[in-house]
């Protein structure tokens, strides 16, 4: 059945019939589904995390979106995106990308839940992409306070223009009280010209929950400085991405530091022979000023059957050293100190 046939039908169940009328904007029902099989384990710590078979979800999703045409080369343009995972029942909705806006030769302005745009820089390099075990995650790269998305939040697309555009993000202070008045605000440059792709994001956070407290606190922040590029020769293409994060702290007796610095970096390929595909990256994040560090190393092989359907393979081992917290981009195992490692085949689809 058509697939936008099946949107309708499911949009017509909520909304009044004269909405529905409007068959000239028709509203589109697309996903993708992604699950994997894993063998995978944790050593180090007190409590090791002994190997493991596991199915798991890499970041499956529904969505629904649409467009109105209201003349003047103005559109009104909508999505509701929600995280669908294929092995459980743990979905919420429009947990993803989601949100209302206007678009036209000025660019594009929206309302609600998006990527932020350093994430969509760092995301655009990453040759797993914002998905599996090859993507990193942790305190001390800080990709999940930094490569994130916001609620709450207004962004401005620029068009682009000679190969540069513009995004600008900011969150509204809706958790403001007598104490704090935390927001986000951040926005990215990136230039493309045929193979080349180069981008530059900064994001600030203020009174946000900080590195040794775990709640928001007055007058405390942080910001991150991403640099990411990617170059494509034929089939080969070679990507990296650079980053600082800085934060205030509330110093205790056992760690003096009103600042930490962390530092980042990635370096990934991807390989094409026609159909056949091969994956790797290596990963790199210390504190600065301390004795902790982590490494993780990627590597992998897809299958492309078409545009829309995978298979692949893939290996994942994490290093962190002294405390360090490291671990996977999705589906986390163990604690700081730990070194997950794992091993995975999967099947990926869109519709």
């Amino acid at each position: 059945m058509n697939k936008k046939l099946i949107a309708l039908a499911v949009v017509g169940a909520c909304v009044a019939p004269e909405a529905m009328a409007q068959t000239a904007n028709p509203v589109t029902l697309y996903g993708r589904i992604y699950a994997t099989f894993e063998s995978v384990e944790a050593k180090g710590g007190t409590t090791p995390v002994g190997r493991r078979n596991r199915v798991a979800d890499q970041a499956s999703y529904l969505g629904v979106r649409g467009t109105e045409d209201l003349g003047g080369g103005l559109k009104a343009f909508f999505q509701l995106e929600t995280g669908f995972p294929p092995d459980n029942t743990s979905a919420s909705f429009a947990t993803r990308n989601s949100a209302i806006g206007l678009q036209g030769g000025f660019g594009s302005i929206l309302l609600g839940r998006w990527d932020t745009p350093m994430k969509v820089t760092q995301t655009a390099v990453d040759p797993w992409g914002d998905l599996t075990n090859g993507d990193i995650t942790g305190a001390a790269l800080d990709q999940g306070n930094f490569s994130r998305r916001e609620n709450n939040s207004v962004q401005y697309w620029s068009p682009t223009m000679a190969g540069f555009a513009v995004r600008l993000q900011y969150t509204a202070n809706e958790g403001k009280t007598g104490t704090v008045n935390p927001s986000v605000y951040g926005g990215s440059v990136t230039w493309s010209s045929g193979p080349v792709y180069v981008a530059y994001a900064y994001e600030k956070h203020k009174d946000v929950a900080t590195s040794g407290t775990g709640a928001a606190a007055t007058n405390l922040s942080e910001d991150g400085n991403s640099i990411a590029a990617s170059y494509k020769f034929g089939d080969f293409k070679l990507s990296g991405n650079y980053g600082e994060y800085k934060r205030d702290r509330v110093a205790t007796a056992a760690d003096t530091r009103s600042q930490e610095k962390d530092t980042s970096y990635m370096v990934g390929i991807d390989w094409a022979f026609g159909k056949h595909v091969l994956l790797a990256s290596i990963q790199h994040a210390e504190i600065d000023g301390t004795n902790q560090d982590c490494d993780m190393g990627s590597i992998g092989y897809r299958y492309d059957f078409s545009r829309r359907t995978f298979f692949i393979a893939s290996y994942t081992k994490v290093d962190n050293n002294n405390g360090m917290n490291c671990n996977f981009g999705t589906n986390t195992l163990g604690a700081a100190g730990q070194n997950p490692e794992g091993v995975g085949l999967g099947v990926r689809h869109l519709f």
